[in-house]
């Protein structure tokens, strides 16, 4: 294991110091003094060691820790959450789920707790970029919490050695370790809801074949690759999604700082998300075979071509994304699809959602279509892909 040891998550002899050390740790400390002011430190801290009893390995402190927190999220800031998962088997097999990208944190989160009561063995570790790791405090919870980490802003040599690292790992976790990975489609979320996979994700998953001379397609197949579709009603980072198209449009050097992260992650987890569903596609094994002879670049373009479209078909579409496509075109060609109090509903969220953006020349119509158009593409593609 010791060449994977910058970046997977910990090993069960490795938690409880992880656990201490964090305990320990004076910005964790300021955070969790906000949920329970009235409680002195030593008790906080002897409750979170108590509750720590018996947890063993990554999966354990999910379950103990995680999952409540995640279930909490579902009551308390969706309307449901649900995995369609009928293309998959729910026993030994281990699946590496390759998703659009909707929320920094939620996720893979939401699909840890969908999965084990859908009935499968384990959750999921996943891919972290090193950006958002901003203290140590966040290190070791997500190491815990069975995440591995992504490195970013490198150069183009530490890249490939970078990626080859972690296509290494990832083979090494779903073929020996038996872990489920997830990771997102692209690198970050597409700002405008159209969802498309980067032909570099599948390389570098390609790259850490253990089938000696093995090809592109026995690397993949090795990974039991799951295209898969995440659909929120409402995107509660739509409005810092739209901010940020007016910032690049009007400084192209414009970045996000970390607080910018930060705001980002805390407004996904708690902000009103409306239904939520996960749907699988059958594995891409069911259909790689009939591409393993095509030249090595128009291979992996065409296996992102197909995950694409498996991806856009299994969009669940809400009445907000025909409401939105018609609002854009000025007519009123899916009114099949909606209602009026749908209509005054989205209406009314876009107007609250827009007056939520306090910037420097502040472009109302621009924002409004940049919003409009993340609700529009999910129906845009899913009727492309039929």
């Amino acid at each position: 294991m010791n060449e994977f040891d910058e970046i997977r998550p910990y090993e069960p002899e490795e938690m409880r110091q992880a656990f201490d050390d964090m305990l320990n740790d004076r910005q964790f400390n300021v955070i969790m003094k906000g949920f329970a002011p009235w409680l002195p430190k030593a008790v906080r801290n002897g409750l979170l060691r108590l509750a720590f009893t018996g947890v063993k390995t990554p999966l354990d402190f999910q379950m103990r820790f995680m999952k409540p927190v995640v279930k909490y999220i579902m009551r308390k800031h969706t309307d449901g959450c649900s995995l369609d998962s009928a293309t998959l088997q729910s026993g030994e097999l281990r699946y590496t789920f390759v998703t659009n990208h909707r929320d920094i944190v939620l996720d893979s989160a939401f699909l840890d707790v969908l999965l084990i009561e859908g009935g499968f063995p384990t959750t999921v570790e996943i891919g972290i970029g090193d950006n958002l790791l901003i203290y140590p405090w966040i290190k070791r919870l997500v190491r815990m919490n069975k995440a591995f980490t992504v490195r970013r802003g490198l150069t183009p040599h530490e890249m490939m050695e970078s990626s080859q690292l972690m296509s290494r790992y990832i083979h090494y976790a779903v073929t020996q370790k038996h872990e489920n990975i997830w990771i997102a489609q692209r690198e970050g979320r597409a700002k405008d809801s159209d969802d498309r996979t980067q032909d570099a994700v599948l390389k570098m998953l390609a790259m850490g074949n253990s089938v000696t001379g093995g090809s592109p397609a026995d690397s993949l197949r090795e990974l039991n690759i799951v295209p898969m579709t995440i659909s929120y009603e409402y995107d509660p980072c739509d409005y810092l999604k739209a901010q940020e198209f007016q910032q690049k449009r009007d400084n192209p050097q414009f970045k996000k700082s970390r607080q910018d992260d930060l705001d980002n992650m805390k407004t996904g987890i708690f902000g009103y998300k409306g239904r939520v569903v996960y749907r699988a596609a059958a594995p891409v094994n069911t259909w790689i075979d009939e591409l393993k002879d095509l030249p090595r670049k128009e291979f992996f373009a065409t296996i992102a071509q197909r995950m694409d479209r498996e991806i856009h078909r299994g969009y669940e579409l809400f009445p907000c994304n025909y409401v939105a496509a018609d609002l854009l075109a000025a007519n009123r060609d899916y009114s099949d699809h909606y209602t009026t109090d749908d209509v005054e509903r989205f209406v009314r969220y876009v107007a609250g959602q827009l007056a939520k953006i306090s910037i420097p020349n502040k472009d109302e119509a621009f924002l409004r279509e940049r919003i409009l158009t993340m609700y529009a593409n999910p129906l845009r593609n899913y009727q492309a892909a039929q």
